[in-house]
């Protein structure tokens, strides 16, 4: 059975999360992770802040073998950051115990979302963390089954659930619209960019999940 886990942790836990959390201004994303021989390399989104600061110190650090800039909308940006070999014990444990990233964000608190094929899974992981001496808070633990009557049907993130629903409510796909995008980036305290991101991902996975998964439903 398929376990998801939601657990959260200190940035000083972890060499990303020392890494990353240098700017008290600056959120980050982890959008995914990518196994390269020894090495991790992390796409990540940073939100706020002094971006050209954040790539000095990223690329100053003793950990990071190389930061690429892919792309810049507004206030934030899109990197890949290739790490140096074995540094990133968190990740690696991940790794090792077959554990999918489906969300991670923060700063100086770091909240993870990962998924394990079993609870076999989950309690290698537990084991590793014990062993590398990884101090975490383990918030909640359900099956994928348990997640869609939750609310994770669609594998929404809680900030793009929240902004699907607002926009939603407030009649923002309704013809005409009932209410702008600057308005709801306002409710929200985000900037506009980012709402508009966070509503583009969120319909994303929601038609991706009803309409390609109805598809296949039809040629069975």
């Amino acid at each position: 059975m398929t376990i998801i886990a939601e657990f959260t942790l200190g940035a000083d836990e972890f060499i990303l999360g020392q890494v990353l959390s240098r700017d008290p201004n600056t959120h980050v994303e982890i959008e995914r992770v990518v196994p390269a021989s020894r090495r991790v390399m992390p796409y990540i989104w940073v939100h706020g802040g002094d971006l050209e600061e954040f790539e000095e110190t990223i690329r100053a650090s003793e950990h990071v073998k190389e930061l690429a800039a892919l792309d810049y909308v507004d206030e934030s940006a899109l990197y890949r950051v290739e790490w140096e070999e074995e540094v990133e014990s968190l990740i690696h444990g991940m790794a090792q115990t077959d554990a999918s990233i489906l969300e991670a964000r923060g700063n100086e608190e770091w909240y993870f979302r990962i998924r394990f094929d079993s609870h076999t899974g989950l309690t290698a992981f537990h084991n590793y963390c014990v062993d590398h001496d990884i101090r975490y808070r383990l918030e909640k633990v359900y099956s994928l089954v348990e997640g869609e009557a939750e609310g994770h049907l669609f594998d929404l993130t809680p900030p793009q659930r929240e902004a699907i629903l607002l926009a939603l409510e407030e009649g923002y796909f309704e013809i005409p619209r009932q209410v702008t995008l600057a308005e709801l980036a306002t409710e929200l305290d985000i900037s506009e960019q980012a709402l508009s991101e966070r509503v583009r991902r969120a319909n994303n996975k929601v038609l991706a999940n009803a309409l390609l998964s109805q598809s296949v439903a039809d040629l069975q």
